[in-house]
């Protein structure tokens, strides 16, 4: 059997986070959707359909002959799966044929290799042939609609995916000053992982998992559910439950029911709370965002320019890849943050919604220092964690500055009127 595992048209309802990956590399737990479908058989024989622009950058993470290969669709059974399904409580290797949906969207097909159809010239046409073809039926599951579904599930992820350790226990470093509250058998401290004196973790409601060589700092207060991931460092603070972090993140402050990709910062005091943060993030000092209106309505954020209703009270901001704020931003409730902008603060909130590759200064949406050097500073940032910024990269942000070109002159316009 070969894995299919594609991204389909609603890609863009997840910007800013998807901007620069498909939908499938985003996480949730401590792991992403891609990983989380792919552990669900032993060694599968996976196959990626994404974004013609992100073919370069994910083709030398996954393999040319990989990604977007119409040859894949053929030869063998296939299960296709949406990267957009969160692969939790739903059985993916059962061998069913069928056209698998959720609530109307489809989640999965399985079709065995003599019932494909070799005159079809693209992934969109096969789906369609196959909903035709095929027993259509209904499962239950969860599909990720919008960027605050994966902080919503977040908690039950980090659960489950503790459930599945194979080593459950303290095989790092565990201060005799550190404090347990709980159960310690809730407790994964990975090879290599130190936590330090003046420590408390606590499982009362959710494990805790701690990867290798990450480092929790004295002073630092941990809830369960929580991930913190390999070369992560927390300098002290309030972790609150459901949070994921890393690998290579430096963290400080109170931050609850948040996601933080890898090597991006929060390295000093500051609120962050049902928030998600792209990779090379840097929150500055004092950097703050609001997750709760103070009617205690449910909060609207923008998608593809329309404001929609999360139908959710807490929801805090979604900041794309690198991404930086000043000392002292206030980010408004619910806000989305393009990918490689500089906010700001002012002492003022920030506006619900900062487009991509610009400024946010005196309180107005800039188009800035301009591509180069915004690319110039992200690849200063990249390599002081010993990572270079390829050709591959760059060209995949000068697709995506062009694509939001159109939303960037609307809002820096509307920023001057």
């Amino acid at each position: 059997m070969r894995l299919i595992i594609f991204e389909d048209e609603f890609f863009d309802k997840l910007y800013p986070i998807s901007y620069l990956r498909p939908v499938f590399e985003l996480k949730c737990g401590t792991i992403s959707l891609r990983e989380r479908i792919e552990r669900e058989f032993k060694n599968p024989d996976s196959f990626y359909f994404m974004r013609d622009y992100l073919v370069p950058v994910f083709s030398k993470k996954f393999g040319s002959n990989r990604v977007n290969q119409m040859s894949s669709l053929q030869g063998d059974d296939l299960l296709i799966v949406n990267g957009r399904l969160l692969a939790l409580d739903i059985e993916l290797a059962s061998g069913e044929e069928g056209y698998f949906e959720i609530e109307g969207q489809l989640a999965f097909i399985f079709v065995k290799k003599e019932n494909l159809d070799s005159s079809v010239s693209s992934l969109g046409e096969l789906l369609k042939v196959m909903k035709s073809k095929l027993p259509n039926k209904t499962v239950s599951a969860t599909m990720i609609d919008f960027p605050w579904n994966l902080v919503q599930n977040n908690s039950r992820a980090i659960k489950a995916d503790f459930d599945r350790l194979p080593d459950k226990g303290i095989h790092g470093e565990l201060s005799s000053q550190a404090a347990i509250v709980g159960d310690k058998n809730l407790i994964h401290i990975a090879e290599g992982a130190s936590v330090r004196p003046f420590v408390t973790l606590d499982t009362t409601n959710g494990p805790i998992i701690i990867d290798k060589n990450a480092i929790i700092h004295p002073m630092t207060h941990i809830e369960g559910p929580n991930y913190t991931g390999e070369n992560t460092y927390i300098f002290g603070g309030n972790i609150r439950e459901g949070c994921s972090f890393g690998p290579v993140c430096r963290l400080h402050g109170e931050i609850e029911e948040s996601i933080i990709h890898g090597y991006s910062n929060k390295h000093h005091d500051g609120f962050l709370g049902h928030a998600y943060l792209g990779e090379w993030v840097n929150l500055g000092a004092f950097t703050t965002n609001s997750d709760l209106k103070n009617d205690y309505s449910s909060v609207q954020l923008y998608v593809k320019g329309e404001l929609t209703d999360s139908e959710d009270m807490k929801v805090g901001s979604f900041i794309g890849d690198h991404t930086k704020t000043s000392i002292g931003t206030i980010i408004n409730t619910g806000a989305m943050i393009g990918v490689m902008s500089n906010v700001v603060g002012s002492g003022k909130l920030i506006p619900k919604f900062v487009p991509s590759f610009c400024w946010y200064l005196n309180d107005k949406v800039t188009k800035g220092r301009g591509m180069k050097k915004m690319i110039e500073t992200s690849g200063k940032a990249m390599s002081r964690r010993g990572v270079e910024m390829t050709a591959e990269d760059e060209e995949m942000f000068r697709v995506v500055y062009e694509l939001t070109k159109e939303e960037r002159t609307f809002w820096i316009k509307k920023s001057f009127a």
